[in-house]
């Protein structure tokens, strides 16, 4: 006969099921000017192990729709979206037209930065940018999974607009739905600039070591360019492309 006492003992016994360690890699800035490059970048990450990937692409860069510049970017990502990879709106047209001078804007400006295309708008001009972002992908046949905003930069009226609109959207800490968010996750990517390009490879890495369940990272087809990057890369990619399961954003937050 069993006792509850056994019972209790059963239960404190049993194995607790362990996360999965996770990588996810986020290519930002997909446009027709930087589409080869990102091409480049995802064939790179898949001969790494890193079979799923979000792609963040910009709607309307110098307000040109993306199917109107570009269809072969758009069969890209169409197929690319078929293999398992997520799309994620990029902004509208990912510049910033406002000349404010927040604390925020002057020392994104200072380091060569935008400070972000959302700040400084109004709720009805965040509305406007990001619908019309939406229904440009949505025409040209990817309409997108989620959002991430240029730079990071939130405001209060973007978060309230992507409530109503995307299944998910992520901040440089953590990647939010509407019913919660994700653990801590942040992402580490390369920095512009002479200052940041000299210091950013050694935080990338440093960040790779962290004992954390997922393992963000963010690239931009200007690493391409820069040496130091792409060894860096090799090397965190090469310590866990392999040993971390590739998710995209989509996926994180019910991890």
């Amino acid at each position: 006969m069993r006792t509850r006492a056994h019972d209790s003992r059963a239960t404190r016994r049993a194995p607790t099921r362990r996360r999965a360690r996770t990588i996810a890699v986020a290519v930002h800035g997909i446009e027709p000017a930087t589409f080869e490059r990102c091409a480049l970048i995802r064939d790179w990450l898949d001969d790494h192990g890193v079979d799923h990937v979000t792609l963040l692409v910009i709607p309307a860069r110098d307000l040109h729709p993306v199917g109107e510049r570009s269809p072969e970017m758009v069969d890209w990502l169409a197929d690319r979206r078929r293999r398992g990879d997520s799309i994620a709106q990029h902004g509208f047209h990912h510049l910033s037209g406002h000349r404010g001078a927040s604390p925020r804007e002057l020392i994104a400006r200072a380091q060569g930065h935008s400070p972000g295309e959302f700040v400084g708008l109004d709720s009805a001009e965040t509305r406007r940018a990001v619908h019309a972002g939406w229904r440009v992908l949505k025409l040209a046949g990817i309409e997108p999974d989620g959002f991430v905003a240029p730079s990071y930069a939130y405001t209060s009226a973007l978060r309230q607009t992507l409530k109503g609109r995307f299944r998910w959207w992520a901040g440089l800490l953590r990647v939010h739905t509407a019913a919660g968010s994700a653990g801590l996750s942040p992402a580490w990517s390369f920095a512009a600039g002479p200052f940041g390009r000299a210091l950013s490879p050694q935080l990338v890495r440093a960040g790779s070591l962290l004992p954390s369940h997922t393992l963000r990272v963010d690239l931009h087809p200007a690493d391409l360019e820069h040496p130091r990057h792409i060894m860096a890369l090799e090397w965190v990619l090469g310590r866990n492309g392999c040993t971390r399961t590739a998710v995209t954003y989509e996926q994180l937050p019910g991890l």
